[in-house]
């Protein structure tokens, strides 16, 4: 009988001690855990923090290279009119229709005109100095005022596309202008007059 108890009782404090084991061994674990936890969440609130100073810095060298942009911008379209004012006249080319120019209506470029073309950029080639191209479109008052402007701007569109894909003069140093009927060379009242006056003029300045 007191062997049986003996036994009981030893198996008692054993079951005691594994549980206590188990019990320390899971705080053990626990606190690491936790540990690793507020390790990690600080990590995490300092690349948080890192990201929003990245994300700071990134946006005023944003704004800095707008700014930079723009100031360039404006410096060289400053630069590009004290160019064009430097600049003068030396050449004009005048495409009528009663000199082989643009008919009635019409904005398509014909062979003659094309000829002109071509032989006032053998002369602008031979001067060594940049050219700058003033092209003007003009029109009789036929029609709408609205209408004519919109020929006379298809017209010079028609020389600049022409100089630009023909001869490779630079967009930058060509400028198109309508007057529609505004400029006519001597009023509208005959035919004659009216055929000089459906044209386009190029303005070349060096």
């Amino acid at each position: 009988m007191r062997k049986s108890l003996f036994v009981i009782a030893l198996s008692a404090f054993a079951v005691g001690s594994t549980a206590c084991a188990s019990k320390g061994f899971v705080n053990t674990q626990v606190g690491s855990v936790n540990k690793k936890v507020d390790t990690l969440s600080q990590s995490l609130e300092e690349t948080q923090e890192r990201t929003r100073q990245n994300e700071g810095k990134i946006g005023e060298v944003d704004q800095k290279a707008g700014v930079a942009a723009e100031t360039a911008r404006m410096a060289s379209a400053k630069a590009e009119e004290v160019d064009k004012a430097s600049k003068r006249l030396v050449y004009e080319v005048v495409l009528s229709e009663d000199s082989g120019g643009f008919k009635f209506g019409v904005s398509t470029l014909p062979d003659e005109a094309k000829a002109k073309i071509d032989d006032l950029i053998s002369r602008v080639l031979a001067d060594p100095k940049g050219a700058y191209f003033e092209i003007e479109g003009h029109t009789d008052n036929v029609g709408e005022k609205w209408v004519n402007e919109k020929v006379g701007m298809a017209r010079a569109e028609t020389v600049k596309k022409y100089l630009y894909e023909q001869h490779k003069v630079p967009l930058h140093r060509m400028n198109v202008i309508s007057y529609g009927e505004d400029k006519p060379i001597d009023g509208n009242k005959t035919s004659a007059a009216r055929k000089a006056n459906r044209r386009v003029v190029i303005k070349v300045l060096i």
